[in-house]
């Protein structure tokens, strides 16, 4: 089987029709495309009602973006629909701009990751630091489950707050409107998906328990909310594709939200195309499935639907229930269209209370609490950078809580960074008998037998272990400065320096001023190509007072040359 390149924008179902395509696979497509989609009906369905749309939202999201997802995509086994990740930025589009909002934000989404994908972006969003995926996500699975209290307990309330804290508050003063129908349906449906998944992974839980409790409140008549109660318009089969009507001003302020579910959308695809990828041992292409999550996301906006990405739980179902080839989840696309013309009058049976069951499992799985606890014992930054994150999700907004993450994240590596880079001034300098030039293999250095070095008087030498970045520059020109007396000859020994960037080539830079105030020589030793090149192209490398040796051993011969000649020395005289 042919692994296909993360870097090749080649959909995985051509992939696989090119390798060849029999009648027993077609056959384990279907039956898997069966099973997800009986999977994936009461999920998509839950997924819109806790964004803040109807059931029948959901459904058209699973068959439009699911069909393009697989169709389009790098993974092999995917299955794209509606997913929790996206229910605080839907709800909150929703609240402020409506649904027609919420397609631009869609089709704006779909744009920024098609346009990833063909820039070969994909790679970039592994570098998301896992303490601000999993304090997001814990976040957000916080928010939902709070979101279905009202529902679970069947309480009156006209109108829920959307704040976290007021929320709550809402919930306690209204205790006494309690229904226990509601909570005796809501807690057999937890039941029964608890059970049916101690029984067998292969029982299709979600939908088994809200069957059981739809027909039980359907028998016995009883008195919930139900979805034909809350939404009694619902409409069957695909809407017409429609435009929607948004003033250019609106469109703007929704850029911020398209950013944000088009980096949810990246983040959970690639995740969830990573553990297919071990499930199966292949390999998707990365980029390719930004590209069909791009244009899965602009189908169902224009569709009406909801954003769309990989869902984890799904493609691993998918996989158990013997899917091959993206045909599963076209094949589960088309199922569950089957169900949106078949049976919506039957969906209008379902309590309110077991689809918001369903939702607190679904928000139990999002929290990862084992992982969660695991990175909180880890270490205080990481610690750090998890709390805040989770705290901004719940308490304030999902797109404030990532930014700031990823900024509190590279600002605490860079502080990380600074601290492992060291600049030692020797007098007595540890020379390693190993090459010491432009090579890569720091562990034979590392492993060659030591040999201490005397450092020629009026010389000093500086070791730089590490890049030298902005976020320790200027360490180095504090060195230079505090020096009391400046040396005739400065030996800057850089075998251990792998990077340089603009703020260390300025730092260079100001040290070569400091050096050329105080009639002062240097010689860099031992430089690796990157660093090499940057000083090349900054013109360091025409400086008369410069000179460039391949390892430290070479520095000091020059040095000790140098130092031997009465001109040189005469016009390098020490300086305070």
């Amino acid at each position: 089987m042919q692994k296909p390149n993360s870097d090749r924008l080649i959909p995985a179902l051509f992939m696989c029709f090119k390798e060849g395509y029999s009648l027993s696979t077609l056959r384990s497509d279907m039956i898997a495309g069966l099973t997800v989609a009986i999977v994936a009906l009461p999920l998509a369905m839950a997924m819109a009602v806790a964004s803040g749309a109807s059931p029948d939202k959901g459904l058209v999201t699973s068959v439009v973006a699911g069909f393009f997802i697989s169709f389009l995509g790098g993974s092999r086994v995917q299955i794209g629909g509606p997913t929790g990740a996206f229910v605080v930025v839907i709800f909150d589009v929703i609240a402020r701009y409506g649904l027609d909002g919420l397609i631009v934000a869609s089709v704006m989404a779909g744009i920024i990751l098609i346009i990833a994908g063909y820039a070969h972006m994909g790679k970039l969003i592994k570098y998301i630091p896992y303490p601000v995926i999993t304090g997001f996500t814990t976040g957000i699975a916080v928010i939902i489950a709070s979101s279905q209290v009202k529902d679970f307990l069947g309480m009156e309330i006209d109108n829920v707050p959307a704040e976290f804290i007021e929320k709550w508050m809402a919930y306690f003063t209204n205790l006494n409107t309690t229904s226990v129908y509601a909570v005796g349906l809501g807690l057999l449906a937890l039941a029964i998906i608890l059970i049916c998944k101690k029984i067998s992974a292969k029982i299709p839980a979600y939908l088994v328990s809200i069957a059981l409790v739809s027909l039980l409140s359907w028998v016995m008549n009883m008195p919930v909310e139900t979805i034909g109660s809350r939404f009694p318009d619902m409409p069957t089969g695909l809407p017409v594709p429609t435009l929607p009507a948004l003033t250019l001003e609106e469109v703007r302020d929704l850029i911020p939200s398209a950013f944000t579910i088009a980096f949810l959308a990246g983040i959970e695809a690639l995740l969830s195309a990573v553990v297919a990828d071990s499930m199966i041992g292949t390999k998707h292409s990365l980029n390719q499935e930004l590209v069909g999550q791009g244009v899965a996301n602009i189908a169902s906006g224009f569709f009406g639907g909801l954003p769309a990405t990989g869902a984890i739980a799904r493609t691993a179902t998918n996989i158990k229930s013997g899917g091959k080839t993206p045909m599963s989840g076209i094949f589960h696309a088309l199922f569950l269209l089957v169900f949106l013309y078949t049976i919506m009058d039957i969906l209008a049976y379902i309590p309110m209370a077991g689809l918001a069951a369903v939702l607190f499992m679904v928000a139990w799985g999002m929290s990862d609490i084992k992982h969660f606890l695991q990175i909180s014992r880890i270490s205080p930054s990481d610690r750090t950078i998890l709390f805040m994150t989770f705290g901004l999700t719940v308490l304030v907004d999902l797109t404030v809580a990532i930014g700031i993450g990823v900024t509190l994240a590279s600002l605490l590596f860079m502080r990380h960074m600074s601290k492992s880079i060291e600049i030692q001034p020797h007098m007595r300098l540890t020379q390693y008998d190993a090459d010491d030039g432009d090579g890569d293999d720091a562990a034979a250095s590392a492993r060659a037998v030591r040999n201490e070095v005397e450092v020629p008087e009026g010389v000093a030498a500086f070791q730089i272990n590490g890049p030298l970045f902005f976020g320790v520059a200027s360490e180095l020109c504090d060195r230079m400065q505090n020096l009391i007396t400046i040396p005739r000859i400065l030996i800057l020994r850089m075998r251990f320096m792998p990077y340089l960037d603009a703020s260390g080539e300025a730092s260079i830079e100001e040290i070569l001023k400091i050096c050329h105030q105080h009639h002062s020589y240097i010689i860099f030793a031992g430089m690796r190509k990157q660093p090499m090149e940057m000083l090349y192209r900054a013109g360091l490398s025409r400086d008369k007072e410069v000179a460039f040796t391949t390892n430290f051993d070479e520095a000091l011969k020059l040095a000790t040359k140098l130092m031997s000649d009465p001109d040189f020395v005469s016009k390098h005289q020490d300086t305070v």
